[in-house]
């Protein structure tokens, strides 16, 4: 594995109009592992849900039996996520043929997970597919080809392959308000990455609000975990037991260090470096290798910025630039 110490990513949305300008952010401001740019407020089809609905029996199941033969059948391309519906996509595609890869270490994609896509759309009777056995069925397999779409898509470049799972949803795992249970999420999660990993594809989970996070690091599907670090960090650490095994096995963490919905512009390197500092001084007292732990380190913003304005999306990159080369020289 290259050195993945301090190196920088993003989460997925952008606030571009054109896939063109986001992309020269990217490569701006996280050459070492880009990733293409979801873009809502050009499209609602761009939304992280909707744009992952194409070809998926969606509450009707008139749609199921077809959609079932080209899940038997293999068809991966009847799975593609059109130019219509991910603009950023196929532009970040052309980018790359069109650039030298020297300087990329890791190419990263993104899908919607299967619990918080499930959870946004409802059948005819206005209940949610995740409560539906047939239609969550069908959401895990048609998802799970999505992400084999995109994998098939993007391998050809020689690059090492980073799916991030985007579950937002499981921030509301183990309230009231959420119906699901620890086994269903561990099974859920299971089932949807199977087959998807591999030797050049890492398979990442990211949930910017607090869960209950030994549900991926017990999970050996998972390679990467990554968390809103600036908001969440204190309840994140109390997992170390279980994080200390994780990275032991390899695991990577993905700090999402740089705020986004409590963002404020007053931010600087200064205190978010200090942010991490705290964040291993804690999982270190708690057992965990110093060492390990910055080996096995990348940053990110905490979220999406979908709805950033363009101006202030370039604040948070050109910090998360700052920290990256800080980390990566002094760390």
């Amino acid at each position: 594995m290259d050195n993945l110490k301090g190196l920088a990513t993003g989460i997925g949305s952008l606030p571009h109009q054109d896939a063109e300008s986001a992309l020269d952010l990217i490569f701006k401001y996280v050459p070492g592992i880009p990733f293409w740019p979801q873009l809502p407020q050009k499209d609602k089809c761009e939304g992280m849900n909707v744009q992952f609905s194409e070809n998926l029996p969606l509450g009707n199941r008139d749609n199921l039996e077809i959609f079932y033969e080209k899940v038997l059948a293999a068809d991966v391309e009847y799975f593609k996520i059109s130019q219509d519906y991910a603009s950023g996509l196929y532009a970040f595609k052309r980018r790359l043929e069109k650039e030298c890869c020297r300087d990329i270490k890791y190419i990263k994609i993104q899908i919607t997970g299967p619990f918080t896509f499930s959870a946004a759309f409802n059948d005819k009777n206005g209940v949610a597919l995740m409560h539906d056995k047939v239609f969550m069925q069908a959401v895990l397999k048609g998802l799970n080809f999505k992400a084999r779409w995109q994998i098939k898509t993007f391998r050809p470049f020689g690059k090492k392959i980073i799916l991030f799972i985007d579950e937002p949803y499981l921030s509301c795992f183990g309230s009231a308000y959420t119906p699901l249970n620890r086994d269903d999420v561990i099974a859920g999660i299971s089932e949807f990455t199977e087959g998807l990993k591999a030797d050049d594809v890492l398979l990442g989970v990211h949930c910017c609000g607090n869960t209950d996070w030994s549900i991926f690091t017990e999970n050996h599907n998972i390679d990467l975990i990554s968390f809103d670090a600036f908001g969440y960090q204190d309840k994140f650490v109390l997992y170390a037991d279980t994080l200390k095994g994780f990275l032991g096995r390899g695991g990577i963490i993905c700090w999402g260090i740089v705020p986004t919905q409590q963002f404020s512009g007053e931010e600087n390197t200064e205190i978010l470096i200090r942010k991490i500092r705290q964040g291993i001084g804690s999982l270190v007292n708690k057992g965990i290798d110093e060492e390990l732990i910055k080996s096995r380190l990348i940053i990110s913003p905490a979220c999406g910025l979908g709805t950033f304005s363009v101006q202030k999306a370039d604040k948070v990159f050109k910090l998360l630039l700052e920290v990256s080369e800080f980390i990566r020289k002094n760390f």
